[in-house]
């Protein structure tokens, strides 16, 4: 408590007018022992009565959750989480525009190449009807898309290793990103057991597994890293138990250490050149 009194309530000093102050006394302050708080309130000329005191403390209380609640949302992971969504998303929209305007395109006898290739070939042309004008138009929001695709993983790239520099160092900024996402944040990912970490993304397959409608993933997401997809498939479980293992034991270092460890990287080169090692002796 901020109050001299161990057993003093949130209360004390606390303008009961002032819902800011209110907020900050219930998400910033602890009592020794429980009280009759609500008595302990009138008593101090904080409340008229009970019902008085709990509709401030009621009160309080949300507004201490909701700073609470934005608190994490600023969070530097979360930002990550907000980003590398975003990317995927104007990735995917990216690409569906594109695939809209090859055929549209194709309606003017115009043969386009797909993607952002065609996209600058239609932004390039002169149009002579509004329906071009269209064409031209959509074009271009493909290619502010691709442009903001880009923007999105420049700024994971660089910020990833400034917040998680275990994490993404030894899974790359993006694949870092995603995991953090899928998890939800950092401290979630951290205090994920290794076998959750390897199937993170797989959760369909995963529930058809459980379902009996389908084997069981041996990956999810960490498909994509080098360590799992370069590997032959016969080692690609081995190296995926691997692989996860030190991803999880790297996101508790970063969550509450925060600090880059070299030892955890070398463990797992070493673990993996033993995998790849068989794969030369077969």
């Amino acid at each position: 408590m901020s109050d001299q009194r161990p057993d003093a309530g949130w209360f004390v000093g606390v303008d009961p007018g002032d819902p800011a102050a209110a907020a900050a006394a219930i998400y910033g302050n602890t009592a020794e022992s429980p009280q009759d708080w609500p008595a302990e309130a009138v008593r101090s000329g904080f409340a008229d009565d009970g019902a008085d005191y709990y509709e401030t403390l009621h009160a309080a209380t949300l507004a201490a959750t909701r700073e609470a609640v934005a608190e994490r949302e600023r969070s530097d992971d979360q930002q990550l989480k907000h980003a590398v969504r975003a990317m995927d998303d104007a990735e995917r929209t990216a690409n569906e525009l594109a695939e809209r305007l090859v055929e549209w395109a194709g309606a003017f006898d115009r043969d386009v190449p797909a993607g952002t290739d065609g996209a600058r070939e239609v932004v390039a042309w002169e149009p002579s009807t509004p329906a071009e004008e269209r064409v031209v138009s959509l074009g271009q929001r493909v290619l502010d898309l691709d442009e903001e695709r880009a923007e999105l993983r420049s700024f994971v790239e660089s910020h990833a290793p400034e917040v998680v520099p275990n994490l993404a160092a030894m899974a790359g900024p993006v694949l870092a990103a995603r995991l953090i996402s899928l998890a939800g944040g950092l401290e979630p990912l951290a205090k994920k057991p290794a076998g959750t970490v390897q199937v993170l993304g797989a959760e369909d397959a995963l529930f058809a597994h459980l379902r009996g409608r389908g084997s069981s993933p041996k990956h999810g997401v960490i498909f994509t890293h080098e360590y799992v997809r370069g590997t032959h498939p016969e080692n690609r479980g081995s190296a995926a138990r691997a692989f996860a293992g030190k991803l999880a034991i790297a996101a508790r270092i970063d969550h509450y250490a925060g600090e880059y460890k070299q030892s955890v990287h070398d463990d797992l080169a070493d673990r993996m050149a033993t995998i790849r090692e068989r794969e030369v002796n077969r």
